[in-house]
């Protein structure tokens, strides 16, 4: 059974691994499920996309960016796409994961995904999309709520004293501010 560190650091060399460029040990392209991956590069529009992690806790965020046009996002099925990138992106990180490693991880999507595109003008559209996994052998994770009052005592204290317009102490001998 692996430690939290170590599927954290296995899943995160998983992800550097997949760098634009990527070759396996047998001299191939690496293929994650991108855009970028479809066509020849020398003579095709090169399509600029590519995948984020990020840990929350026993979760996993994928994300994925891309330039796309708007006539893609009109398109029947767009957020099907979308989440199929992603799972190939999970699947990607798995295989990864087990050359890395030796071991096994399992990733379970968690929620909906989330979808946001965005443009710039009528050319330039990008978008941008989340999924949520959780991770299979997490289970030692302490996930921490955040409470309590973030404003320190001191602050506090000065704001309860009525601020900059509170009370002023007896040793100020500045003008008093005229009230208009």
């Amino acid at each position: 059974m692996a430690t939290v560190l170590e599927i954290v650091r296995g899943l995160s060399q998983a992800a550097a691994n997949a760098h634009d460029g990527a070759f396996d040990q047998d001299g191939k392209a690496i293929e994650v499920g991108l855009m970028r991956e479809k066509g020849n590069p020398l003579i095709d529009k090169r399509v600029m996309d590519g995948f984020n992690i990020r840990f929350m806790g026993p979760n996993l965020c994928i994300s994925y960016m891309s330039e796309i046009q708007l006539k893609e996002v009109y398109k029947k099925g767009f957020e099907g796409e979308m989440e199929q990138r992603l799972a190939d992106i999970a699947k990607f990180l798995k295989k990864e994961y087990k050359k890395v490693t030796g071991d096994s991880v399992s990733l379970k999507k968690t929620g909906e995904i989330d979808v946001r595109v965005e443009s710039s003008s009528r050319i330039r559209s990008w978008v941008t999309a989340y999924q949520l996994y959780e991770i299979g052998g997490m289970k030692d994770v302490m996930v921490m709520e955040a409470g309590g009052d973030p404003v320190e005592k001191s602050w506090r204290d000065f704001l309860d004293l009525g601020g900059w317009k509170g009370k002023r102490p007896k040793n100020d001998t500045r003008k008093k501010e005229s009230k208009k």
